[in-house]
């Protein structure tokens, strides 16, 4: 009977996260994060500037994925401001690795910090655990951290904060005119 009870909870703990992961066509909930300024960033005020938001996670900063996935929704930011979207990246990196990441490739869009994982988890996206590093910039040596390492996975929110979009298996580089080009077809 005592190990009946501990695989109940966890049953129960399991099956509540399952429920409370945003589904296709769903409303997201509000949620907040620090961003690679170290300024709040919340979705419901963030909704109202533009007709779809387009939030992307990645796993880490300062990989050849991400990076090229980021410098790519640099790139077409104005096809995504001409199809009404604006962009924000999310991992599990701190807010002050994300600054050097942001500096260090020009990022012209919030990225935000979910070292806890709860973000990634309210949309159902796999993580495990970060780990700290090192990067060598500009001749010097900067301490990366990472609370979590979250999959790469993208969906886009209309106005209204409904989920429009979600695709798990995300091309790193081609993703920003995936993108695009679903919007187009709005």
């Amino acid at each position: 009977m005592k190990r009946i009870i501990p695989v109940a909870v966890i049953f129960l703990m399991t099956a509540s996260l399952a429920t409370s992961q945003v589904k296709l066509g769903g409303k997201v909930p509000n949620f907040s994060a620090i961003d690679q300024e170290g300024s709040a960033w919340n979705l419901k005020k963030n909704l109202k500037t533009s007709e779809y938001l387009v939030i992307y996670f990645y796993p880490a900063a300062f990989t050849g994925g991400c990076t090229a996935q980021a410098c790519s929704y640099r790139d077409q930011k104005g096809d995504l401001e001409a199809v009404g979207a604006q962009v924000v990246g999310i991992s599990g990196d701190s807010p002050a690795t994300l600054e050097l990441f942001a500096k260090e490739h020009r990022i012209n869009f919030r990225l935000l910090s979910d070292a806890s994982g709860e973000i990634a988890d309210l949309f159902g996206v796999p993580r495990r655990d970060g780990g700290h590093n090192q990067t060598e910039l500009g001749g010097k040596t900067w301490d990366i951290d990472r609370g979590t390492t979250i999959q790469r996975w993208t969906f886009i929110l209309d106005k209204k904060g409904t989920l429009i979009y979600k695709d798990p298996e995300v091309e790193a580089a081609g993703d920003s005119q995936r993108v695009v080009e679903f919007l187009s077809t709005l």
